[in-house]
């Protein structure tokens, strides 16, 4: 699946990885690394450094928690958040590729996504 993602995210100037952390962030903004990391199911010392990336482009600002002084939470930028239109399309030709439409693919994520939760408990 990867190797579908990869040339049509080379366009957009991102890997697969920080692919999925922007994904993350356009679905709940404010996480912090270590939710962020959870959510992803990896460990917050491999996320950081896809953040640190993001961040040098651009896509994200890390800034201090204001309810936590010792936490950062990720916030996206304009060019972050207009990223997200390019990704879209990123999605369609996915499921384009995979003669599945848009809403099968949300629907399988979305088991996905119970499979992952009932699995962790």
């Amino acid at each position: 699946m990867t190797q579908l993602y990869k040339p049509l995210l080379a366009e957009l100037r991102l890997t697969y990885p920080q692919y999925l952390v922007m994904v993350v962030l356009w679905e709940q903004e404010g996480l912090g690394i270590k939710d962020l990391a959870e959510r992803l199911q990896q460990d917050s010392g491999s996320i950081t450094p896809l953040v640190k990336r993001l961040e040098a482009e651009g896509y994200l600002v890390r800034a201090r928690d204001p309810k936590d002084e010792r936490n950062r939470v990720l916030t996206l930028t304009a060019a972050g958040n207009a990223l997200r239109e390019a990704a879209v399309r990123v999605n369609q030709a996915i499921g384009s590729e995979c003669a599945i439409s848009y809403q099968e693919l949300e629907q399988m994520a979305a088991g996905i996504d119970k499979l992952n939760q009932r699995l962790s408990r």
